[in-house]
């Protein structure tokens, strides 16, 4: 049975390669932790690193609530290795975070928030 996270981060994939985006990595781990998505935004010549977070419902506040301050530092972290251990051949980087709302009964709905710091 796929989780709520994994499902979450299904719909975040089909969304961006629905903007044309490339999907260059899912679940990327190195000793600091996880990414979850790692894209190429080809209008921007961006490499994206995506934090998908995805609840049920809002009892907890909205997915994109959830990425804190900690969150984001850890993401900077997490993007400073992999800029360190992969070849990254985009003239930019970036941290993006993608809440998906998926309510029982209801379409998902998805809210990116681009560059986030």
């Amino acid at each position: 049975m796929v989780s709520l996270g994994q499902s979450g981060e299904t719909l975040a994939a089909e969304y961006l390669e629905s903007l044309g985006w490339t999907i260059m990595a899912r679940n990327w781990r190195c000793s600091l932790g996880e990414i979850d998505l790692i894209a190429h935004d080809p209008f921007e010549d961006t490499t994206v690193v995506v934090e998908v977070k995805t609840r049920s419902g809002l009892g907890f506040g909205s997915p994109v609530e959830a990425v804190d301050h900690k969150k984001i530092v850890k993401l900077k972290q997490l993007l400073g290795q992999l800029i360190s251990r992969e070849s990254i051949r985009s003239s930019k980087v970036r941290i993006d975070v993608i809440g998906v709302l998926h309510r029982r009964g209801y379409l998902p709905e998805i809210d990116h928030r681009k560059g986030i710091s």
